[in-house]
């Protein structure tokens, strides 16, 4: 059985300390909801979940590999709350884009996984004439064709409308259901059974 590890660590941004040797552990599996105000550190404790940032001590692992190894990263998607996306390219362009940055090749697949995330019609619109919940949609698309066992997701309901988020639960348990590891934050309400929650 796959296990995250999160032992002790601490993060500082400026003079405020966010959390101190904070620890827990994830299997197969596990939903965590990263709770808290603004500012207590959710997002902080993603980004360095991603390899993105370190934590001042601590230690983060997946499977006895270090956060920022290149093994620990090829296990890793992150989903900032901002949509990536170039307003030059079309819907199908913008996916395959991001499924190539995570070394992916799933050109066959990525018309059937926008009409997934109800963006059927949408596959050759520029990423300039969608509103802001359709951008969203478009970048979690890319979760549907993403290998990676741990989804790191900082606010994935936002934007989205009622339609948007239950495809998004869905995507979610079925990621669970499957062995997959999922931590989010989110302000929103959301129906995800088993769902642990840690507040900051």
């Amino acid at each position: 059985m796959s296990e995250l590890i999160v032992n002790k660590i601490s993060c500082q941004r400026g003079y405020n300390n966010l959390f101190s040797e904070l620890s827990f552990s994830l299997t197969s599996g596990d939903i965590l909801k990263i709770s808290g105000a603004n500012g207590s550190g959710k997002t902080s404790l993603l980004k360095i979940l991603a390899g993105l940032s370190s934590a001042e001590c601590g230690s983060v692992s997946y499977n006895q590999n270090k956060a920022g190894s290149s093994k620990y990263q090829q296990d890793i998607f992150y989903l900032g709350h901002l949509p990536a996306l170039s307003p030059e390219l079309r819907c199908q362009e913008n996916l395959s884009f991001l499924s190539q940055l995570q070394g992916d090749d799933v050109t066959d697949k990525v018309k059937d996984t926008l009409i997934d995330m109800g963006l059927k019609g949408y596959e050759n619109e520029y990423a300039a004439n969608l509103s802001a919940g359709q951008k969203r949609r478009v970048v979690l698309a890319s979760l549907l064709i993403n290998q990676a066992p741990i989804w790191l997701l900082d606010e994935p309901f936002t934007a989205l409308d009622s339609d948007g988020v239950v495809i998004l639960e869905e995507q979610i348990n079925k990621h669970s259901n499957g062995g997959g590891l999922c931590v989010l934050t989110t302000h929103q309400e959301c129906n995800l059974p088993n769902m642990q929650i840690l507040s900051l």
